[in-house]
């Protein structure tokens, strides 16, 4: 397929080779490992697969998994633009990679926002140097009891001291000592070597009492669960983690609670502003496929092209991803170049973006027919792997009313 028209004529050489190389690395590695990992029956299957790993070597020898990580400290040194630019590409190949490679650098990522040696030396250089995928990082926020209740910040119920997650950390020397659980919705769980945790310190202030800590998941005390069974981005793993009195040096505590809820809207404006990207390259692999498939399946004895109710769909089908685009570009660019971000709009992309990859990848099928129902066509998967993105990063619904408080 060719690549999409580009409306921001302000591109430099630079940034349209980034486009391009990053398209080709989604089109000839992505997309047809996502595809063929999608058959497998078990996920333990998936992780177990040479092809995975493979794939996963390869987005980290070309620097993908430092994505979010400044050039001082060795990451990939995208300005927020190359950023989208980079994201929408990887999720056009396979959005279930796109969140893996993404977040396997949560725990480097955040320690870069609060160094100190042992970090640098421990955390976050190994991982940036990282070629191979032996290092892989997760983000454990979600709990068995908790999910989008978790990206809150800043709402009254934040605070209610009835309410507080159920992994907790207290302070015992020079040491912390966890205990509890995350829940098998841990994208990288069961692979990752590091997780960077989000937890309770304070149970008194209830959710906003938190800590977010770096737990590298080889201690004493560190159980993992079955990697999940699921619909859709069957190449994304994800599965629970238990935490048994495991002890983690405190300069593995990023932040306190003086300073959680801060982080954790500066989390939750990164995270949903990348999912907008992503899911707007969900669309456009829809969009394209349905386009180019319309263009040559014949009915009623021309191109369905030519019928004008299909000529509608696509029509409304691109101009969503147009839109999505432009906001979610928007959102990412603003928020990623201040502090503290505006939340709302990060929400805005993700809701957006997610929603608009639902209808378009379900259109999609439409224009397929009984085709589109069957493996032998990618829309399906694009399809299933839309409807999870309307629930994962914080479910729409309760993201919009979290938006809506910073309104």
């Amino acid at each position: 397929m060719a690549l999409y028209t580009d409306l921001n004529i302000e591109l430099t050489d630079e940034q349209i080779a980034i486009k391009e190389e990053t398209h080709r690395f989604a089109k000839e590695v992505l997309r047809p490992a996502s595809l063929e990992l999608d058959k497998l029956s078990e996920p333990e299957q998936v992780i177990q697969s040479d092809l995975f790993w493979n794939t996963m070597k390869k987005g980290y020898a070309l620097g993908y998994h430092t994505i979010f990580i400044p050039d001082t400290w060795g990451g990939l040194g995208t300005d927020p633009l190359e950023t989208h630019i980079v994201l929408e590409e990887l999720g056009w190949g396979s959005v279930d990679f796109a969140i893996g490679i993404g977040v396997s650098c949560f725990p480097a990522f955040f320690a870069t926002m609060v160094p100190n040696d042992k970090l640098a030396e421990e955390i976050i250089e190994p991982f940036c140097a990282n070629t191979d995928a032996s290092l892989v990082g997760c983000w454990a926020i979600t709990e068995p009891e908790h999910g989008s209740d978790t990206l809150c910040p800043f709402t009254p119920q934040f605070s209610d001291p009835d309410i507080s997650s159920q992994l907790t950390a207290r302070l015992e020397g020079d040491e912390y000592v966890i205990e509890g659980q995350k829940s098998a919705w841990v994208s990288n769980g069961t692979v990752a070597t590091h997780a960077l945790a989000y937890l309770t310190i304070d149970p008194s202030r209830g959710m906003d009492g938190g800590g977010i800590c770096i737990v590298p998941l080889d201690l004493p005390g560190v159980r993992k669960g079955r990697p999940l069974d699921k619909i859709g981005q069957r190449a994304l793993n994800q599965g629970e983690i238990f935490f048994d009195k495991v002890r983690v040096p405190k300069e593995y505590m990023l932040i306190d609670p003086e300073s959680y809820s801060a982080m954790l809207d500066i989390t939750l404006s990164t995270a949903n502003a990348a999912m907008g990207a992503m899911f707007v390259g969900v669309a456009r692999a829809a969009y394209e496929e349905a386009l180019a498939y319309a263009k040559q399946r014949v009915q009623g004895g021309k191109a369905l092209f030519e019928h004008q109710l299909i000529k509608h769909k696509l029509f409304s089908m691109f101009t969503k991803i147009e839109a999505a685009r432009a906001l979610s570009r928007a959102a990412m660019i603003y928020n990623y170049n201040n502090t503290p971000p505006k939340v709302e709009y990060s929400i805005a992309s993700k809701v957006f973006c997610t929603q608009s990859a639902y209808e378009v990848t379900s259109e999609a099928i439409q224009i397929f027919g009984g085709n589109g129902l069957a493996r032998e066509y990618p829309v399906e998967k694009f399809f299933r792997d839309a409807r999870a993105g309307m629930i994962e990063d914080g479910a729409n619904d309760t993201l919009m009313l979290t938006g809506a408080h910073h309104l």
